[in-house]
């Protein structure tokens, strides 16, 4: 009879880069995605008031509006950032 040795089973995969690169990707995405819905949070709670979500606007046009409009709305300069990167995603 021969008896076989046992090899302990681990539940997590082994990190190489590819997988490593992966989990960065992902948490990146989320981290856009999360970034996106606080913009447009921003938009929904002060600009919808008065405007559509604009179409097509470039970021330097976008910039020069978020600037200007941020002092009408009172917005923070973190709601200033998230608004730029919901409309220049």
């Amino acid at each position: 009879m021969t008896i076989l040795p046992s090899f302990a089973q681990t539940s997590s995969t082994p990190s190489t880069p590819a997988t490593s690169n992966m989990r960065q990707n992902k948490s990146a995405s989320k981290q856009a995605v999360h970034q996106s819905d606080d913009g447009q949070r921003v938009f929904d709670q002060n600009c919808s008031r008065c405007h559509n979500a604009p179409q097509g606007f470039s970021p330097h046009i976008s910039g020069t509006i978020v600037r200007h409009m941020r002092v009408r709305a009172s917005l923070s300069k973190e709601d200033e950032q998230a608004l730029l990167r919901f409309l220049n995603p």
